[in-house]
């Protein structure tokens, strides 16, 4: 039997759950026979479901009414030790607070996005580190987790290893970079056709190919990548969690802004470099958990790039930052191949 039953709630999005994926990890080492049901949105079951953290994932789906009423019903079964939100929003807060839990961890008034959302919190909690990360493992440890993160590993299913594997080879490509340049909202994504005068300048200088990541509504950047490349023959990849999981995995580099594929990929053990520009990189760069000790610089060996002086925002624009158009295609070069010379 479970000694204890935590539900931990961050329904979205990929970067974001990426980034809570250490705080839950705390929470498991430290309660290792406890049931742990994660709640998210459907798109991320597979995601949650490759940490291996959670005992079960519940899905919910925010915008359609009879699914919140399905996990409140399910969420009032059972008896909890705490709710632990991760997210902070109403939308997420409100599903244990329906629920009937009676114990509901979350961030103060001083760090959440969403005016009013604290009081449906009995434990708010200010957090004292910067990284998301640790912020989200402040939550873990108000809950009783030991530590405030903890390591964790994603498991890639062997069926999208080999689809992938498969299309690359068909493709002629061995070694390769992979470029994200789209992201949730562009005004923190670098402009798509410096992405490709990048992959045509790595082909040059690199022998190396490119391997476009292009979400759901990003075929315009697609364009422009295609139309910066030139002769470089870049490979455009659209797909779903798991195969983008072995992409990103086998990848000797990945380049992009603060967006999930990036994170994604530094959880998987990719080297990378960050492009920054209106979101600040202590807050949310690349993070690595280290064990027994709380890091200062959590980069590692990862390059960032940002301007001096940038001016951190998080304003959801359509146009790109003043800060990311400052960064030059040289400057990106240069880091990818000092990244690339450091993790041989």
């Amino acid at each position: 039997m479970a000694e204890t039953r935590f539900v931990a709630v961050r329904l979205g999005s990929l970067g974001d759950i990426v980034h809570t994926f250490p705080a839950v990890a705390a929470l498991r080492e430290s309660f290792r026979n406890a049931e742990i049901v994660w709640v998210t949105h459907p798109r991320w079951k597979s995601l949650v479901e490759s940490s291996g953290l959670a005992s079960e994932i519940w899905p919910v789906e925010s915008r359609d009414l009879s699914s919140v009423r399905e996990l409140i019903k399910r969420i009032q079964t059972f008896s909890w030790e705490a709710a632990v939100d991760y997210q902070g929003l109403w939308k997420s807060a409100l599903l244990p607070f329906l629920g009937g839990v009676k114990r509901r961890i979350g961030f103060s008034s001083k760090t959440i996005r969403e005016f009013g959302v604290p009081i449906l919190y009995t434990d708010q909690v200010l957090p004292a580190t910067t990284h998301i990360a640790e912020q989200n493992g402040e939550l873990s440890r108000r809950a009783g987790a030991l530590n405030i993160t903890a390591p964790f590993r994603l498991r890639i299913p062997e069926a999208h290893e080999v689809e992938v594997r498969s299309y690359l080879q068909s493709a002629g490509i061995e070694r390769y970079i992979v470029l994200s340049p789209g992201g949730g909202w562009r005004s923190k994504c670098w402009p798509a056709e410096r992405f490709g005068v990048l992959a045509k300048q790595i082909r040059a200088s690199l022998g190396l190919r490119c391997v476009v990541n292009i979400g759901p509504g990003e075929d315009d950047l697609a364009t422009a990548v295609r139309e910066g490349s030139g002769a470089a023959e870049p490979l455009f990849y659209n797909a779903a969690v798991g195969p983008l999981m072995a992409l990103l995995c086998g990848a000797a580099c990945i380049i992009g802004g603060d967006t999930g594929p990036l994170h994604l990929a530094i959880a998987l053990g990719t080297p990378a470099v960050a492009l920054f520009g209106p979101t600040d990189p202590a807050r949310n760069g690349p993070y690595h958990v280290k064990i027994g000790t709380r890091r200062d610089n959590t980069f590692g060996n990862d390059i960032v790039l940002r301007t001096p002086g940038g001016t951190t925002s998080h304003k959801r624009q359509r146009q790109t930052a003043d800060s990311m158009l400052a960064i030059d295609v040289e400057s990106v070069l240069e880091a990818v191949r000092r990244r690339i010379g450091g993790s041989a």
